[in-house]
């Protein structure tokens, strides 16, 4: 439904094909931008910036590329959209709220709604916009309401009297009562009547300056007044607030010469006054001119968790189109005497960003002389930007990086080119910081004849991490070989959560099996080295000999069970001539024994089947070639006789029970519930030792097990103990 009326909206666009992904887009929540531009999949303009119910709700003009029959090089807007964020780096697009079809008194065919406002007041959110009439020429300003700030949004019949102009912004002040400001005739300010659709006051009537070639305009009565106090010099989209016992009038402001065919830049500026409409006092600039002769300006800034924002528009995603706009946001800072002192661009932006994210470090807080950032697609400008490290040496820092949600099973994710083979980690704090990853980048390689050459390509690389910062910190990014490479972003990865490793206190307490019986609660060792020349070799006979051995000490104690985190010396074997072949069994060849330190670990399965392979990944050992070793206790209320023990295994393992050998599964075998079944048992009042050894050759290793009773219904009333008291 959601999809239909917005598509119909879209429809009524001329040229509305060009915008379709635009809009089908607007219905996901956005990817997680905390740098600037904060929007990335259209183009936004004008942003007013509101706080509501804890909330920012961000309600900017939308700029398209203009249709046919529309002047190309000038604004282009349909429609509005609101985005919100609850920590201004996830941005949700909440899709179009008014478009110029339904303006029951515009031109639907306008192109003009340009900078808007939404306020709260009396129960109902007012969205004030500017749209051209169907009749006449000029502007208007609009209004439509809602009962959210997302909409949906009734629009009235008709304009606010005695509003002719643009930017329309609304104060309400502490009393409640309402102020509305626009551009029109200079910058004007009126109250509103509390219906909040009228001026309050007496409108005037006033002939408006015939345009050369164009009929002369009958009188217009006109509300409000001009604002005093403010420099001379084109003015527009005023941004009205109170800050304690001052209130703040922020606008567009030229300030350099425009005679003599000169076409100066906007700043943003402000002045200050104890009344909310004036008479002004000029302080001076927020925000100087754009440094690449963007056009325009225009703002809002707000308080939001005790930070004031600047939110603001640059055409960095068309910067060959200073009519496509996208809108950023900055950090503000008030003096003591509540001036403000002036904002500078960044590429940063704000917000603390999580690591999880797709970080654009190209938008980097700091970096050396010669980084440089450029579009990577100049056609596709929504693909964004990427930053160049030209040598060895080059760096950049991206501020405020939440490491938090970094599990220690976690990696990480660049896309990166470069012009030859070459390497760059990934620091923490500073171009010297503790290495977090490294990431050797082969782009060209030979082998006789045969060559690939990837230089200057876009690669996805992985990496695994040698260091996980704490908290929120400073990533930065330095390039280590000679050789030009380029980043477009970063992104850390966890893996899917297999196990839960239990600390001393859990580990400790008890769990139960799962509904269907299994055991999920263990404590295993990490893997003996053990070198397997074939998977043939694993039968019955086989497994008898080899498992029956001690390889390290207390191995069968039912006495004395391992505790979470102990150490234990551990003699396995690896092939003679080096270590052990990670991917294939090793053949025939003399075999060394080699003594290991290894550690115990109590852990909760996340599955049914225990991963095992997983387990030696995760704790930084080798998964292949090795043999894995593994206890646990069940606690019974009383005894159980007539059960079984059913295990499926992938790989071959041996299973004890009190310390009589139960099961084994033998040869190459694939993990199957219940694969295997003991003999009838009994489980006896108290603790019960389940022990298991799992020969693992080149395979990925697993291993279900639980008790069946006589009808081959699982087993459950019991409890499971990784630290047994024996």
């Amino acid at each position: 439904m959601v999809k239909k009326a917005i598509l119909n909206k879209v429809k009524s666009v001329k040229g509305w094909k060009r915008h379709l992904p635009f809009y089908l887009f607007t219905l996901l929540p956005l990817a997680t931008w905390a740098q600037n531009p904060v929007i990335r999949h259209l183009y936004t303009a004008d942003p007013t910036a509101r706080v509501f119910n804890n909330k920012v709700y961000v309600y900017p003009s939308h700029d398209i590329v203009p249709p046919e029959g529309q002047r190309q090089d000038w604004f282009c807007m349909a429609d509005y959209h609101v985005f919100s964020s609850e920590n201004l780096v996830d941005w949700t697009d909440h899709g179009v709220i008014v478009s110029q079809q339904d303006v029951p008194w515009g031109n639907p065919e306008g192109y003009s709604m340009w900078a808007p406002d939404c306020v709260y007041k009396n129960g109902k959110y007012y969205f004030y916009f500017p749209n051209a009439p169907k009749s006449g020429r000029g502007f208007a300003i609009g209004v439509a309401t809602a009962s959210q700030p997302e909409g949906p949004f009734t629009l009235e019949q008709e304009p606010i009297k005695g509003v002719t102009g643009i930017d329309p912004c609304v104060l309400i002040d502490y009393d409640g009562s309402a102020y509305i400001y626009w551009s029109g005739m200079g910058i004007r300010g009126a109250r509103l009547k509390d219906n909040m659709l009228e001026l309050d006051g007496e409108l005037q009537e006033i002939q408006m300056p015939r345009r050369e070639g164009m009929p002369e305009m009958p009188p217009m009565k006109v509300g409000g007044q001009e604002m005093k106090g403010l420099p001379d010099g084109f003015k527009e989209g005023p941004f009205a607030f109170r800050r304690g016992d001052w209130y703040y009038l922020t606008f567009p402001w030229v300030r350099g010469e425009t005679g003599e065919g000169k076409n100066p830049t906007e700043t943003l500026a402000y002045a200050m006054s104890k009344s909310p409409l004036g008479p002004w006092d000029f302080k001076g600039i927020i925000m100087a001119e754009h440094d690449n002769n963007c056009w325009t300006n225009h703002h809002s800034l707000l308080e939001y968790q005790g930070q004031w924002y600047l939110f603001y528009h640059r055409n960095y995603l068309s910067p060959n189109d200073d009519k496509r706009r996208s809108v950023c946001i900055e950090k503000v800072t008030f003096n003591a005497d509540g001036t403000i002192q002036e904002v500078h661009q960044t590429l940063r932006g704000v917000g603390i960003a999580p690591a999880t994210s797709q970080l654009e470090v190209d938008r980097y807080s700091t970096a050396s002389q010669d980084v440089t950032t450029a579009l990577i697609d100049t056609v596709k400008t929504f693909q964004g930007y990427q930053a160049t490290l030209p040598k060895k040496g080059s760096w950049l820092r991206f501020n405020d990086v939440d490491f938090s949600g970094v599990e220690h099973s976690g990696y990480v994710v660049v896309r990166a080119m470069a012009k030859g083979n070459t390497e760059f980690c990934l620091r923490e704090k500073t171009a010297n910081g503790k290495i977090i990853a490294r990431f050797p980048m082969t782009v060209i390689t030979e082998m006789g004849q045969w060559r690939r050459d990837q230089s200057g390509q876009w690669l996805t690389l992985t990496a695994p991490l040698a260091y996980i910062p704490k908290g929120v910190t400073d990533l930065v990014l330095t390039n280590e070989g000679e050789p030009e490479m380029s980043i477009d972003w970063v992104q850390f990865k966890n893996r899917l959560k297999y196990f839960t490793f239990l600390d001393a206190q859990q580990s400790a307490g008890s769990s139960q099996p799962d509904a269907n019986g299994f055991i999920r609660r263990w404590m295993l060792l990490e893997p003996i080295s053990y070198n397997v020349r074939s998977n043939i070799i694993l039968t019955d006979s086989y497994l008898n000999e080899n498992l029956s051995k001690q390889y390290f000490k207390g191995q069968f104690d039912d006495k004395r069970l391992p505790r979470n985190g102990e150490k234990v010396t551990a003699i396995g074997t690896e092939l003679a001539s080096g270590p052990r072949d990670t991917r294939m069994a090793a053949g025939p060849a003399a075999v060394k024994q080699v003594k290991q330190t290894l550690r115990w670990h109590a852990i909760d399965s996340e599955s049914y089947n225990v991963k095992v392979f997983r387990f030696a990944e995760l704790t930084g050992c080798q998964p292949y070639n090795s043999l894995f070793w593994g206890v646990t206790v069940i606690d019974c209320p009383e005894d159980m006789a007539d059960v079984r023990l059913a295990v499926g295994s992938n790989g071959a393992s041996m299973w004890w029970l009190n310390g009589e050998q139960v099961l084994t599964l033998d040869g190459d075998r694939r993990m199957v519930e219940d694969d295997c079944v003991s003999q009838r048992l009994t489980l006896k009042k108290g603790q019960n030792v389940l022990r298991f050894a799992l020969v693992n050759g080149p395979g990925l290793s697993d291993f279900c097990v639980r008790f069946i009773d006589k009808d081959g219904k699982p087993v459950t009333n019991y409890q499971i103990k990784a630290n047994g008291q024996k």
